[in-house]
């Protein structure tokens, strides 16, 4: 396997979709921060390049013998769509009501002693707010319309005009609000030094921040397949029709 380290993250992780485990071990960016070419985005997280390559040719080979996963490139939009739906959204909503009253608990016990868990609960509650609301929008607006294009594609009739114009509009909005996630995500990250519980945490401080690692990690897959895949997918779709 031959990787250029020319090619942008989004495209590694597009070609190997083994390639976002080993970015989120490494903490490379790949969804918001995906246009950074490989070589580029290695230097500004201080990494080096042999290493992460060799990790890359590792989880490859270890995916193609697993076989595990579908190809979102080439599956049918519906099937992606369903798919972000029952698995990213529906835990992202299960995992936001599960944090709240951790974070309380949490900050209840040992804000007074850690202040950065204050701030982190506030970034969180406004992520939380966010995503609820970017959930909404897409799952009623924006996911409706594409299952529509694409049916009507399939069955070669009409598509009938959508009620924002394009399909470009929408997915634009959406994208700003990834970004803004991601910042968000940033923040947290930096607060909680990378989610490393300090060495008086007690079993809930550590849940909450194992929680929230994963809840990173969930969140950064699901904006992959919406940016990376399911986006541009729906904007050729609406162009090429």
């Amino acid at each position: 396997m031959n990787l250029d380290t020319a090619k942008t993250v989004r495209e590694v992780a597009l070609n190997n979709p083994a390639a976002t485990r080993v970015f989120e071990k490494f903490g490379i960016d790949y969804c918001c921060g995906g246009n950074k070419s490989l070589e580029q985005a290695c230097g500004e997280a201080n990494l080096q390049i042999q290493q992460v390559l060799e990790s890359l040719k590792s989880a490859a080979t270890a995916a193609d013998g697993r076989r595990e996963g579908k190809e979102w490139v080439t599956e049918p939009l519906a099937e992606l769509i369903a798919h972000i739906n029952t698995t990213h959204h529906k835990y992202t909503r299960e995992e936001i009501g599960r944090l709240r009253p951790l974070f309380d608990k949490v900050c209840h016990v040992h804000g007074d002693q850690h202040s950065e868990l204050q701030k982190l609960r506030h970034d969180f509650h406004a992520l939380a707010q966010e995503l609820s609301t970017h959930m909404m929008k897409e799952e009623v607006v924006l996911f409706p319309y594409i299952e529509r294009m694409e049916e009507a594609v399939i069955a070669r009739e009409p598509v009938l005009p959508a009620p924002f114009g394009t399909v470009r509009d929408p997915v634009a909005m959406m994208m700003h609000e990834h970004d803004s996630a991601g910042n968000l995500l940033r923040s947290m990250r930096d607060l909680s030094n990378g989610y490393q519980s300090p060495a008086n945490a007690c079993v809930s401080y550590k849940t909450l921040y194992s929680a929230l690692a994963e809840f990173e990690r969930d969140l950064h897959q699901h904006i992959h397949l919406e940016n990376n895949i399911l986006f541009p997918r729906a904007i050729e779709m609406e162009r090429s029709r």
